[in-house]
């Protein structure tokens, strides 16, 4: 009998350990663990071991989910290719792998970016076009509305990806704002003679997410990274895909 209520009380208490993980604080921790070259397998665990009910009751706001896959991509990015860099020469096969443990799944990059992050959207037709029959996986974990400055804080390990920051659902709004600017400024050039502005080739791979041309414009002018006046033509540079790892900056 004292057996018995020994393992109720022990799965009682697995249970209440389990309602009460942060899974955004999870996130933070891996990625700060990454940053800072120490071990990280205890977190991959938890999100590795964690079932898909506890990341629903979790990560219950498009916040809460924001940051927290942002953090684990950007995360699992650093933690596969530090020791493998030669799986980047196939870089079209590499973010199709699953090789991402998460809740008892296999997760892609694509799956995270493509699926949750930017709710089942369509990889190939630019953020106009979303999957028909997406898997139950995303269903249960996407986001319910797209935010366009994903697309300044995902990091993919190439060169002119955006760099790698720890995002927090209590300040996000600010982060990906703070981490857009950045990012948009440091690859944006106004070229006053040709009345030309070369831009980030992520538009172009997302124009739907960004509401298409005028999106793009707007944007870039609420970012006070051109000016709303004269209207130049907007054209978007050429991406380099060297791989460059250990890409950190801290959000100010």
């Amino acid at each position: 009998m004292k057996t018995f209520f020994q393992t109720i009380l022990l799965l009682l208490t697995i249970q209440s350990v389990i309602a009460q993980v942060d899974y955004n604080t999870i996130s933070e921790n891996l990625l700060q663990a990454v940053i800072d070259n120490e071990a990280t397998q205890q977190y991959q665990d938890v999100i590795a071991n964690a079932t898909i009910s506890d990341l629903q009751r979790g990560l219950d706001t498009d916040t809460k989910k924001l940051a927290f896959w942002v953090n684990v991509y950007n995360a699992y990015i650093q933690i596969i290719l530090r020791p493998n860099p030669e799986m980047y020469e196939d870089k079209r096969g590499f973010f199709k792998i699953k090789q991402i443990p998460v809740a008892g799944m296999q997760l892609a990059f694509a799956d995270i970016e493509h699926g949750i992050i930017r709710g089942s959207q369509h990889e190939f037709f630019l953020g106009y076009v979303q999957k028909l029959f997406p898997p139950q996986f995303e269903k249960d974990l996407r986001v319910s509305k797209r935010d366009f400055r994903i697309h300044f804080a995902l990091n993919c390990g190439a060169k002119d990806c955006p760099p790698v920051a720890i995002y927090t659902d209590g300040n996000l709004d600010y982060e990906f704002d703070f981490m857009s600017k950045r990012y948009l400024n440091s690859y944006t050039d106004v070229d006053s003679d040709k009345k030309e502005i070369q831009t980030a080739q992520l538009f172009a791979w997302f124009r739907g997410d960004f509401g298409g041309s005028e999106g793009i414009r707007q944007i870039l002018i609420d970012y006070d990274v051109i000016p709303e006046s004269p209207r130049y033509k907007l054209f978007q540079k050429k991406y380099d895909w060297t791989l460059s790892l250990n890409n950190f900056v801290t959000i100010e």
